[in-house]
C-alpha cells in the first residue's frame, strides 16, 4: 500500500509540473477562455486591447519602429462613450493572445459594421487625434515591428477578417453568432459550427546546386524576387504541391524536395506558407515562364545572392534608372529559406 501510495503520489506530482509548465498552463489558459463565453468575459475585465480601423491597426512611432498601444477595458468604455458609441460594441473583439502572467489580448476593429451594436463605425482622423496615433496599413507596417507584435498583429488582422466575411450561415442564409473568444461562430438555426481557417501555400526555393531561382510578379515592388508560391490544390500531398508548382511556374521538374518551415501570412486572405527547398533534376535547368502566373524568373548565383542579402538600402533607384535585385525583408519566411540556402542545406531526393 505504501509503495502505491509512493508511485501515486510522484505520478501526481509530475503531472502537476507539466500542468503547470509556463507553456502548457498559457495553452490550457487560452483554451479555457476559448470554450466558456463566461471565462473570456471575465478575462477582458483585466486584459488589453489592440484597436483596428477596417482591418488597419493603431500603431504609435518609437524611433524607427511601430509600437501598437494597448488599451484597457475600462479606457475602451471611455472611448466609446465619448464618441456616442454602446460598448456592447465590445463583444465584437477577438482573442488573440495572453502574457506569461495570464493577462488576455484581446482585438478590436472600430471601423468595421457591427454585428453587436447598432452605431455607425467610428471615424479614423478623430479616433487618430483621440489616441495619439495612426492607423497604418499592416503590409507597410509589418517589417517595423518586432516579432511579437507583428505575429500578434496579423493573428489579429486574420480573425478580425474572417469575422468581417463570415456572419452568415452559408447553409441556411441566417447570421451566424460569434462565441466571446472569436474561435468560432455557430448557425443559430441548424447548429452548424464554422471555425477560422487557413489556406496552406506551399513556398518552394528551387536550386541547381550551384544557384536557386528566385522570380517576382508585377505586383512586387522593383527589383524584388522571391521564391516561387502558390495554393495548395485539394486532393494533393505537401510534395505534389511543390512539384506541381514549379512545373506550373518555369517549367521544371523537382527531383529532390526538404520542408524547412513554416509561416501564417495574413495576405491577402491568411495564409499557413509551408516552406521547403527543392534541387531540379540534372540537366533541366532551362526556364520557361509562365507570364500568367509570372512577370520573370531567373537563376541567380551565390555571389548574387549573398550581395543582395546584405544590400541595405534595396528601394533606392539607380542612376541608370534600374532598381537594385533585393530580397524578402527577414520577417518574412522566404528569407529565411534564401539564407538557408546561402548555407547550402541537404535537400533529400523524393519517395519513387
Amino acid at each position: 500500500m505504501s509503495l502505491y501510495c509512493g508511485i501515486a503520489c510522484r505520478r501526481k506530482s509530475f503531472w502537476c509540473y507539466r500542468l503547470l509548465s509556463t507553456y502548457v498552463a498559457k495553452t490550457r489558459y487560452l483554451f479555457e477562455l476559448k470554450e466558456d463565453d463566461d471565462a473570456c468575459r471575465k478575462a477582458q475585465q483585466t486584459g488589453a486591447f489592440y484597436l483596428f480601423h477596417n482591418l488597419v491597426p493603431l500603431l504609435q512611432q518609437s524611433e524607427h519602429q511601430y509600437l501598437p498601444p494597448q488599451h484597457s477595458l475600462l479606457e475602451l468604455e471611455k472611448l466609446l462613450a465619448r464618441f456616442g458609441q454602446d460598448a456592447q460594441r465590445i463583444e465584437d473583439s477577438v482573442l488573440i493572445g495572453c502574457s506569461e502572467q495570464h493577462e488576455a489580448w484581446f482585438a478590436l476593429d472600430l471601423g468595421l459594421n457591427s454585428s453587436s451594436s447598432v452605431n455607425a463605425s467610428l471615424q479614423k482622423p478623430e479616433m487618430e487625434t483621440e489616441l495619439k496615433g495612426s492607423f497604418i496599413e499592416l503590409r507597410k507596417a509589418l517589417f517595423r515591428l518586432n516579432m511579437k507584435d507583428a505575429s500578434l498583429l496579423s493573428t489579429a488582422q486574420a480573425l478580425l477578417r474572417w469575422h468581417d466575411a463570415h456572419q452568415f450561415c452559408s447553409r441556411s442564409g441566417q447570421p451566424t453568432k460569434k462565441n466571446a473568444a472569436g474561435s468560432k461562430r455557430v448557425c443559430p438555426s441548424n447548429k452548424i459550427i464554422y471555425y477560422p481557417q487557413m489556406a496552406p501555400v506551399v513556398i518552394t526555393l528551387v536550386s541547381d546546386g550551384t544557384r536557386c531561382l528566385l522570380a517576382r510578379q508585377s505586383s512586387f515592388p522593383k527589383g524584388m524576387y522571391s521564391a516561387l508560391a502558390g495554393f495548395c490544390d485539394i486532393g494533393e500531398t505537401l510534395e505534389e504541391a511543390v512539384q506541381r508548382e514549379v512545373a506550373e511556374e518555369v517549367g521544371l521538374e523537382v527531383d529532390r524536395l526538404q520542408y524547412s518551415a513554416s509561416q501564417h501570412w495574413p495576405f491577402p486572405n491568411s495564409s499557413l506558407m509551408i516552406a521547403c527547398h527543392a534541387i531540379v533534376k540534372p540537366g533541366q535547368t532551362e526556364i520557361q515562364v509562365n507570364l500568367k502566373e509570372l512577370e520573370a524568373a531567373a537563376w541567380f548565383s551565390h555571389d548574387e545572392v549573398v550581395a543582395a542579402l546584405k544590400r541595405n538600402h534595396p528601394y533606392a533607384q539607380q542612376q541608370d534608372g534600374t532598381f537594385p535585385f533585393w530580397l524578402p525583408p527577414k520577417l518574412a519566411i522566404a528569407h529565411q529559406l534564401i539564407r538557408e540556402w546561402v548555407e547550402k542545406p541537404a535537400c533529400p531526393a523524393l519517395p519513387a
